[in-house]
């Protein structure tokens, strides 16, 4: 891979990672005290009510950022900058509308949208959070056009104002309303309110961006064929419609499965609608640690789409397999260690964040831990099949994988023995499935496939190395700390760094030793080479 575009693909991951990270580690402190600030229900209400805003937020935006982002790359790899900018004013006018009815939709219709998931407590939230998808329509359209000029930075600093708005307002309002006395429905209704003003604020501040990149690239304002308006419309729906198509069949597998399962654990098991509204509050702890691993790795996604499309507009193809490549290994050496972490340490992770340990809330945690790194790998796996044109394929892959959950969840959930158990184990099913489907698709008809199976084996094997250290280690801190400092929940969070430590410290020392990086995949990492010889790697 050319040393120049490797590093400006690494660059745009890292910056977006690195936003991700801290958006996250923000959003888990949020979480914990609105988490116990909330009861079970109010959890399972704030759960639900995310899941309707995805899907119209999946529908309304999930292929504009894709498509301005290959477009626009393309277009400036052809050296075409008026396609470029005309994309731009093409996208904005159709996506402010499309922005302004979803959020008629959820506003005047939230009651109907609750009530066709068996939970009327998601109501209010509903309608709160109503505004915040005219909002992102708008930011989807600017966060596109930058990273299709390969500027990562205005959707990293915008992902960092609207968490950060969104955690200082959501706080502080869930603390008023139930110091008022509200229901725990209505508070998590009210912490939703900062979601809406931080997407808010975003606006202006990627208006400031917009506004320096075009300035930017002025002096090539005239350079390329000026298209027509209906031409680049038309080529803006050819790409994003198969991908919105794609995430809105996620967004619809999710809403159905809590539809399915919440009816079912009232029809079928005879749980009211508030005890079926807890379980799924249960179930939402295990998801705020889950979500973790695919937000840090999705910025790898987002970040190759463009620079595999460059590649592939210039017919250089190897330049495209080593960039889908290297994405497989860094996801690969993320997530396994991730899942796995997960995995074996369930329990004290639920007790440190949010003072919970029931066997049922530990069994969904140990579930969507293995089933984290199929997400990761499934967003890798299908932003590489965009980037090479083959949006279309999600359309057969998704389905696929949502009609799997989709029946494990309704024969399961009808079950005493699963009941909501049901959710996580058809989520993980549901990515194993699309992860497959993905990878068998790349394998048949991409030019240079990435080499899968030596990204895989080195890494699995260092993983569950870590796990088990990672298990045997808390055990013995919490053998010998709990006749000194006890088992509570300060205790488990001092024995669970310790292991987290040591852990984090075998791995790295395993990597660098079965050579599952190399010196060559250092040079790709900013300030590789420097680590590189401190760790003395070969």
């Amino acid at each position: 891979m050319p040393e120049s575009k490797s590093h400006s693909y690494l660059k745009g991951a890292a910056i977006l990672a690195s936003a991700a990270m801290l958006a996250r580690v923000i959003s888990a402190i949020y979480k914990i005290p609105l988490y116990s600030i909330l009861d079970s229900a109010g959890r399972g209400a704030f759960q639900v009510t995310y899941n309707v805003f995805a899907l119209v937020l999946a529908i309304a935006t999930a292929g504009v950022p894709a498509a301005l982002s290959r477009i626009v790359s393309s277009a400036r790899a052809e050296g075409n900058a008026n396609l470029a900018k005309r994309c731009f004013s093409v996208a904005m006018p159709v996506f402010l509308t499309i922005g302004f009815v979803s959020m008629l939709v959820m506003f005047f219709f939230s009651d109907n949208l609750a009530g066709l998931l068996n939970n009327s407590l998601a109501a209010p939230g509903i309608r709160v959070l109503a505004p915040a998808v005219f909002f992102v329509c708008i930011i989807s359209v600017f966060r596109g056009y930058a990273q299709g000029h390969e500027n990562m930075i205005p959707t990293a600093v915008s992902q960092i104002v609207e968490v950060v708005v969104k955690a200082g307002l959501g706080i502080i309002f869930a603390l008023w309303f139930t110091g008022m006395g509200y229901a725990a429905n209505i508070v998590s209704a009210a912490a939703l309110t900062g979601v809406t003003a931080g997407l808010g604020l975003c606006i202006p501040l990627l208006i400031w961006y917009n506004g320096r990149i075009n300035r930017r690239y002025k002096s090539n304002s005239n350079v390329g064929e000026s298209p027509r308006v209906r031409a680049v419309f038309v080529n803006i729906m050819k790409v994003s419609l198969p991908i919105s198509l794609s995430a809105s069949f996620m967004a619809i597998m999710v809403l159905f499965d809590n539809g399915i399962v919440l009816g079912r654990l009232q029809s079928v098991l005879g749980y009211s609608e508030y005890e079926a509204s807890q379980l799924m509050g249960i179930y939402a702890l295990g998801l705020s640690v889950y979500n973790l691993p695919p937000a840090i790795l999705v910025p790898v996604s987002v970040s190759i789409i463009p620079a595999i499309a460059a590649a592939t507009s210039k017919k250089q193809f190897s330049e495209a397999g080593a960039i889908a490549s290297s994405s497989v290994k860094l996801v690969n050496l993320i997530a396994m260690p991730a899942a796995a972490g997960i995995f074996t340490l369930a329990t004290p992770i639920l007790i440190a964040l949010y003072d919970y340990d029931t066997i049922l809330s530990t069994t969904i945690l140990m579930i969507l831990g293995v089933a984290t790194f199929f997400v990761c790998l499934q967003f890798l796996t299908t932003a590489i099949l965009q980037a090479h044109g083959y949006e279309r394929a999600s359309l057969i892959t998704f389905p696929l994988g949502a009609a799997a959950k989709i029946s494990i969840s309704y024969f399961l959930s009808g079950n005493p023995a699963f009941g909501i158990l049901a959710s996580p184990i058809g989520t993980l099913v549901c990515f194993a499935v699309i992860t497959t489907l993905n990878i068998i698709i790349i394998k048949l008809r991409l030019p240079e496939r990435p080499k899968f199976f030596a990204a895989f084996i080195k890494p699995f094997v260092c993983a569950v190395i870590m796990a088990c250290t990672a298990f045997l280690s808390y055990m013995l801190f919490y053998f010998l700390g709990s006749g000194l400092i006890g088992t509570g929940r300060s205790a488990v969070v001092l024995y669970l760094t310790l292991s987290i430590a040591l852990s984090v410290v075998v791995y790295g020392f395993l990597v660098v030793v079965t050579r599952a990086v190399t010196k060559e995949d250092m040079k790709l990492v900013p300030k590789g080479e420097v680590i590189g010889r401190f760790l003395k790697v070969r």
